[in-house]
């Protein structure tokens, strides 16, 4: 399957963050939660990009495409999260990557940061905290 680019539409003057010449990749395979991710991340204005396996997300960074984040579902077909981050951490290890998962366990937050993720949410996905941990990310970029 081809990543689906989803172009930022006009930030609001009410909104916190304001992240329109960012370009965030969601790794995530159940449509309903990207659905859900994409719906928090389009105020803001950073350009989205959905795959759906960690196999297109490396794929995708090693055509060079640019990338200013990735948010990773540890848990996928063809190649889960944990590899697609060891992966992507090998070509541009620069590249920020937030774990996204369901599992709350202090052991899959260590798996998470052992294969290189920077920082670990889990589901359900809270609005503010998503955003607030994207917002540090971006704020130590600059």
């Amino acid at each position: 399957m081809e990543p689906k680019n989803y172009m930022a539409r006009e930030v609001t003057t009410n909104v916190k963050y304001n992240w329109i010449d960012k370009i965030v990749m969601v790794a995530e395979d159940i449509e309903i939660n990207f659905l859900y991710i994409k719906e928090l991340l389009e105020p803001t204005g950073a350009i989205i990009i959905h795959v759906e396996n960690g196999k297109e997300a490396v794929d995708y960074i090693k055509n060079g495409n640019k990338i200013d984040l990735v948010l990773m579902d540890l848990l996928m077909p063809v190649m889960n999260g944990y590899e697609a981050t060891r992966q992507i951490k090998s070509l541009q290890k620069e590249i920020p990557v937030i774990a996204q998962t369901a599992y709350s366990l202090s052991e899959d937050r260590k798996h998470a940061m052992e294969a290189g993720c920077d920082d670990y949410i889990t589901k359900p996905i809270g609005r503010e905290e998503l955003l607030s941990k994207i917002n540090n990310i971006f704020l130590t970029q600059v």
